[in-house]
């Protein structure tokens, strides 16, 4: 095996992206390459630890051996002896193949968290042994491996994987009345979890609490809204853009690095800017009072928290974003000030006004960015308006069909003058030159507020530009664990699928962060994909006096795979000791 890089050139910058591959021999003499690993964009340092790893690799390499098998008619001359066993090789079976690896990782991080103690103190066995907490694991990996219904999970999923075998228990923690047991018990231990949870990121990542990046999403429902007007289903904002369903709100809180600190589940009309002053009340009155740095979009905080946050002792800090508006009054004080460049393609400049510091970004890609859909959306309307113009129409038609228009384009909208003649379907339009210049001018910036002394805007806008990882969670906890839509009906077992989704997160956080400290350039799910391609099978063996030997083995991992682990610092466990059944009686053979 092998690096090879692939050049590509985007937005005037060359980049190198890295990929692991091996040469294969095939018919006919010939060698091709074939693809083992994608590292992504990584440095030189990280180039060099992956070239060391495939050299200790290959290092490693042994001579190839060639092995004989004897069936059992080639056991002449062997005393009689009960330890001897005949096997009838050609009798040979497989049965029941099942995905391992993905399982066995999902345990190893479960256990790296420490959440095996955490929940078996929590969750005791019940009366009739069930294992609540074997129970949660199982919830918590099925949302983080293949994602899908609890039903699916009873059906289908379970009994594909090797979770009985790993956890040394069978089918009945699949079993449906149990999966909706362990989801009424679950939320008493919300906070306690959060507090763990604290500790270990400290522990593993040696990660501080400085800096809180904060922000909300809403998952939704497809069911008829509920008729209780305390459940919490309602319609309101869709970041999904299914303002056809009722929806939950979720409010998150994570650091800078992306480990999950807390979250809360709220109504779905909820507004995001009534959300932050609970929610400072609840951080402080679990992690206590400290100098904490809060970063927020800017439609979370309004005027009134911020002041609130100012006048507290100590005084909470914050970095938000500002809405476009208030450029307004701050246009011409900034025209004064200098730039500074943040990086390429980015500058800022600081302006202190009345306790408080304002940050101007512009980004060069941004202006691009906005300006193109711009253009897009203006070059649109301007053709729609022109087809209505031709358009022989009532005008009660033509003030529905521009009503249309205006609603899919509402910001190319407000760059048009439009005029309806007072009687008849005649209307004129014409571009707004003037607005026009002001959008113009302010594509691709943008203004941050802060409280904080700093004085530097660079290291300011460093800080915001954190909240990608905020919005990254979000992206994980709908695409990757498939938390949406929600099809639970009860209040409390809504909540507890976030809940589950929540443990699930922190353990695709967690192999995250081992990923990019030590296998740089792989993302949590490639890694996950390639532990799946491992699987165990059960290998019965008959033997000659009618006993039969039992084989549960899992298959030898691929040489990418073997990279993998090694990097990752793993070692995978010894296989499960042979079993051999005791000999059938006469009866038994009979049937």
């Amino acid at each position: 095996m092998f690096l090879r890089a692939k050049t590509r050139k985007k937005d005037g910058k060359e980049h190198r992206y890295w990929s692991v591959v091996e040469n294969r021999r095939v018919a006919g003499g010939r060698v091709v390459q074939r693809h083992v690993l994608y590292l992504g964009e990584i440095n030189s340092s990280q180039e060099l630890a992956w070239r060391r790893s495939i050299e200790v690799l290959e290092d490693g390499e042994t001579a190839p051996r060639t092995y004989a098998l004897f069936p059992e008619d080639r056991c002449e001359g062997l005393l009689p002896d009960e330890s001897i066993v005949r096997l009838k090789l050609k009798s040979m079976q497989l049965h029941r193949p099942r995905q391992w690896g993905a399982c066995w990782l999902a345990l190893t991080l479960w256990q790296t968290l420490d959440l095996d103690v955490f929940w078996a103190e929590r969750l005791p066995p019940s009366r009739k042994g069930t294992r609540w907490d074997l129970v949660l694991f199982v919830l918590s990996a099925y949302r983080l491996i293949a994602p899908g219904s609890e039903w699916r999970l009873h059906r289908q999923w379970y009994g594909h994987t090797a979770l009985a075998d790993l956890l040394g228990t069978d089918e009945t923690l699949a079993d449906p009345h149990v999966l909706y047991g362990c989801h009424d018990r679950l939320l008493a231990h919300k906070e306690a979890l959060f507090t763990h949870l604290t500790g270990r990121w400290r522990d593993l990542f040696n990660v501080s609490f400085e800096v809180l990046l904060y922000d909300l999403t809403s998952t939704y429902f497809e069911s008829d809204p509920p008729l209780d007007e305390q459940d919490k289903r309602r319609h309101g904002y869709s970041r999904d853009h299914r303002f056809d369903c009722v929806q939950i709100v979720i409010a998150l809180i994570v650091t800078p690095e992306g480990l999950p600190l807390a979250y809360e589940v709220l109504p779905g009309n909820t507004n995001d800017s009534k959300t932050l002053r609970s929610f400072l009340q609840k951080i402080e009155h679990q992690y206590g009072k400290a100098q904490r740095i809060w970063c927020m979009d800017r439609g979370v905080p309004t005027e009134e928290v911020l002041a609130e946050m100012r006048r507290s002792e100590p005084p909470v800090q914050y970095l938000c974003g500002t809405p476009k508006g208030r450029l307004n009054r701050l246009e011409k004080s900034l025209i004064t000030k200098p730039w500074r460049n943040a990086r390429t393609g980015v500058k800022v400049k600081l302006l202190p006004e009345e306790n408080e510091l304002y940050v101007f970004a512009e980004s060069q890609d941004r202006i691009a960015k906005e300006r193109s859909m711009r253009r897009r959306k203006l070059k649109w309307l301007w053709a729609r308006l022109a087809q209505l113009k031709d358009m022989q129409l009532t005008r009660d038609a033509l003030l529905m069909k521009l009503g249309s228009a205006q609603s899919k384009v509402a910001a190319a909208w407000r760059l048009v003058d439009v005029k309806v003649d007072k009687e008849g379907a005649g209307f004129t339009y014409r571009l707004n030159r003037k607005k026009l210049k002001q959008v113009r001018r302010r594509e691709g910036r943008y203004l941050l507020r802060t409280n904080l002394t700093e004085t530097d805007p660079v290291k300011l806008w460093n800080y915001y530009l954190q909240l990608v990882q905020v919005e990254e969670a979000f992206r994980t906890l709908k695409s990757d664990l498939a938390i949406r839509p929600i099809f639970h009906q009860d209040p409390q077992r809504i909540e507890a699928h976030v809940f589950v989704a929540f443990l699930a997160y922190c353990l695709y956080v967690t192999l995250g962060r081992q990923l990019k400290a030590l296998a740089p350039g792989l993302t949590a799910r490639s890694a996950l994909e390639k532990f799946a391609a491992v699987q165990m099978v059960d290998v019965r063996i008959p033997t000659t006096d009618a006993r039969e030997l039992l084989l549960t083995r899992y298959t030898q991992p691929e040489p990418e795979l073997e990279l993998l682990l090694e990097r990752l610092r793993l070692t995978l466990p010894a296989q499960p000791p042979p079993k051999i059944s005791a000999a059938q009686t006469a009866s038994a053979a009979l049937l």
